[in-house]
C-alpha cells in the first residue's frame, strides 16, 4: 500500500497505522528518527470491505505466513512464493481453477484484510455461548448497594438469551450461588479470610470430587459436580454438569438471579467501631475465575465486577481493616512503604496465569469514594484484557452509562469478543521488541524476536483474553540489517502480516488476517521519502503509551524531562532553522501539529474540534470561540452545535466520560490545560488572558531546538539548561 492510499485513509481496511510509513535500512539509522518505528494495530477493526472465507487458510509450510496479495504466484505450476521467507508452496488441489483471471479473495489487491469462518469439528455441535458470571460486592450502604442491583438487573435484560450467566456475591464471606434449582435457594460459602488453591475452590463447589473444609447452604445431594452431563456439548466437547448448576442461559438465569439481588441485602457481618467492613475481593474474583475453570475452559468468558471499597479481608487485601490506618497514596507505593502492595500484586499475578490460560476475562466497575485497589488488580485486568470503570457512586451517570454500553446490542455495542491469540510475520530483518496493550505474551521464540523487550515481549504471539472492535495494540520493532531475497536483489518492499483468531459476540470462532507492505528507504535519515512517511498522530499515541509504560517500570523516570528532551531532539532533527534564530525556525507539514501534541501530553489528551483545529493555547481562547478539551466546553454564547458534537463523542467513548459546561473563566481545569504563551513574566498579547503557571511553553522549546550542538535539559520557571554532547 502506497503512501498516498494511507494519508488518504489512514485506519484502511487493515486498522494498521505506523509512526513511520518509510522505514530506513539499519539500525542506527532507525535510532536518529527520534520516534520509535511503531504500529498501531486494531486485531478486529471494523471495515465494510472485509469479506469471511468459509474455508481454512493456506499457510506457509516454512513460516507459517498465509497466503496474502503480496505472494508471488506462478499459475502454470501452481505455486506460491511466501513473501516473508520467500519459500515456495504448492496450492492443494481445490485451488487447481485458478488462472490470472480467475484468483481466489486472498489475492485480490484490495484484500489485505480477509477473515475465516473456523468451522466446529461436528456441524451439530451448537456455538459456544458468551458466559458472564456477575460478582457483586455487598459491603455498602444500602443505597449503593440498591444502584448496583438496579444495573445489573438491567444488563441482565440485554443480554442474549443464549448466553450464560453466574452470580456470585461477597462480603466478609464469599456466596456462590447455584441457580439450577429454582425450588430452593443454594449458596456455597468460602470463608473470605482464607487463600484457597483452585482445587480446593472445585472441591468445595462439588466440580472436583468432594469438599475441602467448605459448607454447603441449602438443601440437595452432594455429588453433583462429578462425571458429565449427557448431551451437552461445547466446542466439541461435553460439558462438567456443574454449567447447569451454577450458570444458566440469560432467559431462565435472569428471573433466577432477579429473585435473589430482591433478598439480597448489605453485608450482615459486624463492623466494630472505628474500623472498615471485612472485605474479601480477591477470594471473591480467585472463586469466580475457579468456577469459570471448571465449567468452561477455553471459551469465551467474562467475570464482571462490581467492587464498593478496598478489600481489606484474605488475599489481595490492601489496607489494614482499622480506619486510622490510611490507604497506601502513590508517594507510599514510590517509597515501598506500602505494606500490603506486593503481597496482593503477587497474588492477582498468580489469578491472572490462571486466567489467561482459561481464556478468561476480569472487568472492574469500582464505584467508591475511598479506593479500592485497582493498582493490585490491574496485571490480571490488563493481561487478559479486561474493563475498568472508576465512578464516584453506582448511581452516577459514568458508572450507569458505561456499564449499559458494555451489553447493548447493535451500533452502540462494544462490539465484545473472547478468546483471542495475536502472532506477526515480518519480513527478514524485522525483529518485534514487544506490545503495549491488554495482551499476554505466549512465549513463542523465533527469528522476529528483537533481544530488547519492549512491554509484553520475547515472542511472536500474544493471547488476547478479551477484546472488542476499539481494541488497540501498539508493537514496537527493531532493525538489525538489509532484507534482501534469495536472488541477491535488494527488496525495496518490507512487510508484516498478523493473524489473529478469537471468538465473536455469537459464539463463531474466526480468524483475520491482515497483511501490510512499507517501503525501505535507502538514503540518509532525513530524506524527503522518510518525512513524508510520517504520521504524527500514531507518533503522538505511541509516545503517549511509551511515556506511560515508563512511568511504571522505571522507578526514576522523569516523564516531564523525557518528553521534553524528545521534542527537542525532533525539533532538531527534522526542522528547518538558523542557529540561535528561533524566528527563523519551521517544520515539515507532516509534522506540524506534533510538537503541540508531544508538548501538552503532560497537560492533557489533545481533542481538536471538527470544524477547525486549535492551538491548546491561551490565546485560543476568547469570546467568539468554542474550545473543546476532554469534553469540557468553553463557550461565550449558548449554543446547539458543541452540545451536538460533544454527544456524538461520548457516543463513541469507553468508558463514558463526564460532560462539563462552563464559561470562559469557569474551568479552572481547563485554564490548567491550555499553552502559556501569555503569562504574568512575559509579554501580554492584546486580550488574552494571562495564566499564571511556573510551567514552560512551547516557545521555549522552539528556542531550544534551535541551539545546534547540544541536549537542551527543560527545568521549571522557563529555565533552559544547556549540555553539551560529545
Amino acid at each position: 500500500m502506497s503512501t498516498e492510499i494511507a494519508n488518504t485513509d489512514p485506519e484502511g481496511i487493515d486498522g494498521v497505522r505506523m509512526t513511520w510509513n518509510s522505514w530506513p535500512r539499519t539500525k542506527v539509522e532507525a535510532s536518529k528518527c527520534v520516534i520509535p518505528i511503531a504500529a498501531s494495530i486494531s486485531p478486529i477493526h471494523q471495515h465494510p470491505l472485509i469479506i469471511t472465507n468459509p474455508y481454512a487458510p493456506l499457510r506457509c509450510k516454512t513460516c507459517t505466513a498465509v497466503l496474502n496479495p503480496f505472494c508471488r504466484v506462478d499459475f502454470s505450476a501452481l505455486i506460491w512464493i511466501c513473501p516473508f521467507c520467500f519459500q515456495r508452496n504448492h496450492f492443494p488441489q481445490h485451488y487447481s481453477g485458478i488462472s490470472e483471471t480467475n484468483v481466489p479473495a486472498e489475492l485480490y489487491p484490495q484484500y489485505t484484510t480477509i477473515e475465516y469462518a473456523i468451522s466446529n469439528h461436528d456441524v451439530h455441535h451448537t456455538l459456544p455461548p458468551p458466559v458472564y458470571v456477575f460478582v457483586l460486592d455487598t459491603c455498602m450502604i444500602e443505597e449503593e448497594l440498591g444502584f448496583a442491583k438496579l444495573a445489573l438487573q438491567q444488563a441482565l435484560e440485554f443480554l442474549p438469551e443464549n448466553a450464560l450467566v453466574g452470580f456470585v456475591s461477597f462480603g466478609t464471606q464469599v456466596q456462590v450461588h447455584e441457580l439450577g434449582y429454582s425450588d430452593m435457594s443454594k449458596v456455597y460459602v468460602f470463608r473470605g479470610s482464607k487463600e484457597m488453591t483452585k482445587d480446593q475452590v472445585l472441591d468445595q463447589l462439588g466440580l472436583g470430587g468432594g469438599f475441602a473444609g467448605g459448607r454447603r447452604v441449602g438443601g440437595g445431594p452432594g455429588g453433583l459436580g462429578q462425571g458429565f452431563q449427557k448431551g451437552a456439548v461445547q466446542g466439541g466437547g461435553l460439558l462438567n454438569s456443574g454449567v447447569t448448576r451454577f450458570l444458566l442461559p440469560a432467559s431462565d438465569g435472569a428471573y433466577v438471579i432477579h429473585s435473589l439481588l430482591e433478598e439480597l441485602g448489605t453485608d450482615q457481618w459486624p463492623v466494630a467501631p472505628g474500623n472498615r467492613s471485612l472485605r474479601c475481593t480477591g477470594v471473591a474474583m480467585s472463586v469466580a475465575a475457579g468456577l469459570l475453570g471448571a465449567c468452561l475452559p477455553g471459551t469465551g468468558a467474562r467475570i464482571v465486577a462490581l467492587v464498593g471499597g478496598p478489600c481489606t479481608e484474605g488475599p489481595g487485601s490492601i489496607v489494614s481493616k482499622d480506619l486510622s490506618d490510611p490507604v497506601r497514596s502513590h508517594k507510599d507505593l514510590d517509597k515501598d512503604a506500602a505494606p500490603y502492595f506486593r503481597k496482593a500484586v503477587q497474588f492477582y499475578e498468580e489469578l491472572s496465569k490462571q486466567m489467561v490460560n482459561q481464556g478468561h476475562v476480569l472487568d472492574l466497575f469500582a464505584s467508591a469514594l475511598d479506593q479500592v485497589g485497582v493498582a493490585e488488580m490491574k496485571v490480571v485486568i490488563e493481561r487478559t484484557g479486561g474493563l475498568v470503570v472508576l465512578a464516584e457512586s453506582f448511581g452516577h451517570s459514568v458508572f450507569k452509562d458505561s456499564f449499559k454500553r458494555v451489553f447493548e446490542k447493535g451500533e452502540e455495542s462494544l462490539g465484545l469478543a473472547h478468546n483471542g491469540t495475536l502472532e506477526i510475520n515480518c519480513s527478514k530483518d524485522i525483529k518485534i521488541q514487544g506490545i503495549i496493550g491488554p495482551c499476554t505474551s505466549l512465549d513463542k521464540k523465533g527469528p522476529a524476536v528483537a533481544s530488547t523487550i519492549i512491554g509484553q515481549g520475547n515472542t511472536t504471539a500474544w493471547k488476547l483474553c478479551g477484546l472488542d472492535k476499539d481494541t488497540c495494540l501498539t508493537v514496537f520493532f527493531d532493525i538489525s540489517s538489509s532484507d534482501k531475497d534469495p536472488s541477491g536483489n535488494v527488496n525495496p518492499q518490507l512487510y508484516i502480516q498478523t493473524v489473529t483468531s478469537y471468538q465473536s459476540a455469537d459464539g463463531q470462532s474466526k480468524l483475520r488476517v491482515s497483511t501490510i507492505t512499507r517501503r525501505w528507504v535507502e538514503s540518509a535519515v532525513v530524506s524527503e521519502e522518510l518525512i513524508q512517511g510520517f504520521d504524527q498522530e500514531t507518533a503522538a499515541v505511541v509516545m503517549a503509551r511509551l511515556a506511560s509504560y515508563k512511568m511504571e517500570i522505571e522507578d526514576t523516570f522523569d516523564a516531564t524531562r523525557w518528553l521534553d528532551r524528545n521534542l527537542i531532539r525532533l525539533c532538531s532533527k527534522f526542522g528547518d532553522y538558523r542557529k540561535d534564530d528561533p524566528s527563523s525556525f519551521s517544520l515539515n507539514p507532516s509534522f506540524s501539529l506534533f510538537p503541540q501534541f508531544m508538548f501538552n501530553l503532560r497537560r492533557s489528551q489533545f481533542v481538536q474540534s471538527l470544524p477547525q483545529p486549535a492551538l491548546l493555547d491561551v490565546a485560543s481562547i476568547s469570546a467568539d470561540r468554542i474550545l473543546y478539551w476532554t469534553l469540557i466546553l468553553a463557550f461565550a454564547q449558548l449554543l446547539q452545535t458543541p452540545h451536538d458534537d460533544a454527544e456524538m463523542i461520548i457516543r463513541d467513548r469507553f468508558p463514558v466520560p463526564r460532560l462539563v459546561v462552563c464559561d470562559q473563566h469557569g474551568s479552572q481545569i481547563l485554564i490548567g490545560q491550555v499553552e502559556p504563551s501569555a503569562t504574568y513574566n512575559n509579554e501580554v498579547a492584546a486580550g488574552m488572558d494571562v495564566i499564571f503557571t511556573d510551567d514552560v511553553n512551547l516557545s521555549s522549546v522552539l528556542r531550544a531546538s534551535t541551539k545546534a550542538g547540544g541536549t537542551i535539559i527543560l527545568t521549571q520557571r522557563l529555565t533552559l539548561g544547556v549540555k553539551s554532547v560529545a
